[in-house]
């Protein structure tokens, strides 16, 4: 049972992740009010919480309720799976410092860097590939033997 409550709760913060990204895509503007840039500070919170509930998921599924550990570290499509999620984490530092850095912000507009938008966007595009590499685990690949 314990299995069934990791994973859903993996799955859930997946589709929190992906859903929060997309908003923040989504209402990011090159000009923004502070209210408005205060709203995706906390999307990009709420996104930060999700990847941190994923991780935690999925640590608890590769070394306590899941398979045995050594399926996951033997397999070199978890390792591209793995490796893809922390660069995407990686790459979100650079947004986040910025909407950090303006959210008390009184100023009437703030200008969001083109950079900020095409990090995120290239965020979205490697999250993409992750699903892939989940079923190709599921089905097999990458397990030597």
């Amino acid at each position: 049972m314990s299995y069934v409550i990791v994973k859903y709760l993996h799955f859930i913060g997946i589709l929190v992740l992906a859903s929060s990204l997309m908003v923040e895509h989504v209402q990011l503007k090159a000009d923004m009010s502070a209210e408005a840039l205060k709203k995706v500070a906390l999307i990009d919170l709420i996104y930060g919480i999700s990847a941190g509930v994923i991780l935690v998921t999925g640590l608890l599924l590769a070394f306590a309720v899941g398979k045995p550990s050594a399926f996951y570290m033997t397999n070199p499509v978890f390792h591209a799976k793995v490796t893809l999620f922390v660069l995407i984490g990686l790459l979100s530092i650079h947004p986040t410092l910025f909407l950090l850095r303006h959210r008390n912000s009184t100023a009437a507009s703030i200008s969001v860097p083109k950079s900020i938008i095409m990090v995120i966007r290239l965020e979205i595009l490697l999250l993409l590939i992750i699903p892939l590499l989940a079923v190709l685990m599921a089905r097999g690949i990458g397990i030597s033997g």
